[in-house]
Parts: C-alpha cells; structure tokens; sequence
C-alpha cells in the first residue's frame, strides 16, 4: 500500500515572470518544473523514503549499476489544463500498468500502481503553475523512471533503485500547423526481435534507435521506419517513437500487432476511437510489400503514427533504398486528422469522456 508522497516545498522557485516567459515558448523538454518525486527500493525495506521534493540532481558513484548495464525504465504521460482551470491527467492507469510489465523484463522492482498515480498527481498538483493554459495545444509533459543505483559492478539485478518523476511543459507539437512527415524504412537496422525489449519502454532501445534516425536524416526523411528482424522486405512495426496506424480503402484502421513493438497508449486510444469513425480496427501483420502495392493501388489510402508528443502524426510518404512512395494525395488525411482532433478534444475536456479515460488532480 501507497503511504503517500509528503510534499517537501522549495525554498527557491522559478520566479513567476521567469516561468511565465518559459510557459510562452517552452518547446519540449528543454525546461523543468520546481519540484521532482522520488523513492527508493532495497530488497530488505522494499519500496520507501517517498517524497515530493525540489527538483535538484542526483548524485551517483561511477560504478552505479545504471551507467554499465543500463537497467532502466521510463514513461510519458501529459497533463491538461481545461478551460474552467481544472487539470487532468489521461489515462495514467494504463501508464502505471505498463510501467511495471517494463520493470519486470528489466528486472527491476515493480512500482505498486498506486504509488505511480499517487506520486504523478502530488507532483503536478505541486507544480500546478507550471501547466499551460488550454490555447495552443499547451500540456505538462510527466516523465517517471527507475533506475539502477546501486554501487556494484556485476551482472545481475540491482539491490538498490531509485523511482523518481519530473516533468516539463510543453508547447504544441505542430507549431505551424498540422503537416505531413515521410519516415525512412531501414533494412540496415532493427529495433528488437523475438524475445528482446522492444515491448518494453527502455533508454536502451531508444538509444539503439538513434544511428536509424541519423540514416534517416541522411535520407532526407523525417524518422525512421523499423522492420521486424526477419529481412528486407519483412513486417512493418513502429517509427524510432511512435506506433504505425494505416487507414485502408475497405475502411480498416490497421496496426501491426502487439509483441515486439511498444503498447502504446494512444495506439490504443485510437483502436477504442476508430469505430467512431466509420472504421474497423486490425491489429496483424502488415509487410513492406503489402505497404507499397497498397500506396500504389490506392486500397492504403492514409497513414499516420501515434505517440503521447505528438498524438497524431500523419505520414505523407516512404522511401528506401531504391525506392520512394506517396500515401494518398501526400497531404494528412482526412480520418488522420480527425481522429488527432477527437483525441485532444477529450485531453482538454472540449468533447465527452465516454471511456472514463480522465482523471482530475487539481
């Protein structure tokens, strides 16, 4: 059982004109909030010294177990703020859940869901200043993670890990307006494959994600595509940060299915939305020539990722090696953008909760 996370207030906050200024333009991740939540865990105290605190650096010895073996965890969940003032978190129970199947592939402690959510809302509720206002898209972007902090060097789990939330506001994604990305698929790399992480929500793969982004950029592409491990022309399974959606011609919203790719929770919210919509959700197998014939052909006829930063990211286009193909007229789709405006419209309170997927914490 949770026994709470006490707020422990700084003594040297932002000044309110220095964050108003920042909550203006704050772009993404480039600036944090006053305060952080922490905890740690020992197999003999099991989890404790939960506490909401000033958000300040930790201090690490050079041998600690996260620098060598790179035993650790995160999520990313946002908080809204409605027009009335409240401020919502979205579906943080899916986060907490995903959270600790993570812990488990990485063998690290799980976190009670309780003390997830508990330790998320304290924290906003600390920092509720810093949530922007509803105009343009504006959110607090919340950051837990786990880490393995124990001073050994050894390959086994570490008998000492610290849980800790930050978190950041964040200005809208598309700042010029919705566009259109085309993403590289690579048949030089590979995210995971049968057995590995790439269910899970690592540093480590998205650290291995990063030569593929490069490549991309060196294609003139906006991110990469990965395929499965089983060679060029295999199966599609997620951009370097975002899960594949595609919208057929026959009115299927199609993704490739759960195993080695993230389950993520707005990949879900847009299954549980789709029949909105007029379409049907798929979850299987999509290979790259299914893809490319179905950009050709027009059955393909819209594609867009989907990821907390950006909720929605309509996909215009492809290129590989020897090879380039527009989605539809190469501009974001008509479902794409709909589905992006319903999903926000519930984020920010502007359209009904019928899931029950918002949970107020101011």
């Amino acid at each position: 059982m949770s026994r709470g996370f006490p707020l422990f207030r700084t003594t040297s906050p932002v000044a309110e004109a220095e964050r108003a200024a920042i909550l203006g333009a704050p772009g993404f991740g480039r600036f944090f909030t006053d305060h952080m939540a922490t905890a740690t865990w020992t197999p003999a105290d099991g989890w404790h010294d939960r506490k909401v605190g000033p958000l300040e650096p930790f201090s690490m010895h050079p041998s600690a177990a996260v620098l060598h073996y790179a035993q650790e965890i995160f999520e990313g969940l946002k908080a809204y703020r409605h027009a009335d003032g409240t401020v919502w978190l979205f579906r943080p129970e899916v986060n907490a859940r995903r959270f600790a199947r993570s812990a488990r592939r990485l063998a690290l402690p799980e976190l009670p869901e309780e003390d997830f959510l508990t330790s998320v809302e304290e924290l906003v509720r600390a920092d509720a200043p810093w949530v922007p206002d509803s105009a343009n898209e504006g959110s607090l972007y919340v950051r837990p993670f786990m880490f393995a902090s124990e001073v050994f060097l050894g390959v086994r789990p570490a008998e000492r890990v610290v849980y800790s939330v930050i978190a950041s506001p964040a200005g809208p994604y598309f700042a010029g307006g919705l566009s259109g990305v085309t993403l590289w698929i690579s048949s030089e790399y590979t995210r995971s494959g049968r057995g590995g992480t790439g269910a899970a929500k690592c540093g480590g793969n998205y650290a291995a994600s990063l030569a593929a982004q490069i490549e991309a950029k060196q294609h003139g592409c906006d991110q990469v595509m990965f395929l499965d491990d089983t060679g060029g022309d295999g199966s599609l399974e997620e951009s370097g940060t975002m899960n594949l959606c595609l919208v057929t011609s026959a009115g299927e919203l199609v993704t490739p299915q759960l195993g080695t790719i993230l389950e993520g929770v707005t990949r879900d919210t847009i299954l549980t939305l789709a029949t909105d919509f007029g379409l049907t959700p798929v979850e299987r197998s999509i290979t790259l020539a299914e893809l490319r014939a179905g950009a050709a052909d027009g059955t393909i006829t819209e594609a867009f990722a989907a990821g907390t930063a950006a909720v929605v990211t309509p996909i215009v286009g492809f290129k590989g090696e020897g090879y380039e193909f527009t989605i539809g007229s190469g501009a974001p789709g008509e479902q794409t953008t709909a589905l992006r405006e319903r999903v926000l419209d519930i984020q920010y309170g502007r359209a009904q909760d019928k899931h029950g997927w918002l949970r107020q914490v101011v």
